[in-house]
């Protein structure tokens, strides 16, 4: 892919599948995740302030994230990059991501059931540093 269609593909609808490492000598932990971005902006998710997953990413400070086309024609764009920022998720981002990934009904059902844990949420900022690419449409044969 080009500069121009990964970063159109990445701002795409896609569930991503985040990893960061594990400092206990396992594999790297991965988890899909809704996440928000604009071409030439950084990547933002939402996580609990609390889990295990946002323990080892203060710890690495670095993640992984992929996206992909699950029909024909098959693609996917892989970035990593360093963690620009944690901060409490803002009711604003909660909502516009649920609204990404869910219908207006669904978004405020989701919204309404996790009302009470909202202000433990978190919202994580990624600056895609390295790419790797690849649109199996622009393959020969």
């Amino acid at each position: 892919m080009t500069a121009d269609e990964r970063e159109r593909f990445l701002a795409g609808l896609h569930v991503a599948v985040l990893s960061v490492a594990d400092g206990d000598g396992r594999g790297p932990l991965s988890m899909p995740v809704w996440y928000l971005y604009e071409p030439g902006g950084e990547i933002l998710f939402a996580t609990g302030r609390d889990s295990r997953k946002m323990d080892l990413i203060r710890q690495a400070r670095r993640v992984s994230l992929v996206v992909q086309n699950e029909a024909p024609p098959y693609g996917y764009a892989s970035v990593e990059g360093p963690v620009t920022a944690i901060e409490a998720a803002t009711p604003d981002q909660r909502r516009t991501l649920a609204e990404r990934y869910l219908s207006p009904e669904q978004a405020a059902l989701y919204l309404e059931s996790t009302k009470d844990i909202a202000d433990t949420i978190d919202v994580v900022r990624i600056r895609p540093e390295r790419w790797l690419t690849r649109d199996y449409a622009k393959q020969d044969g």
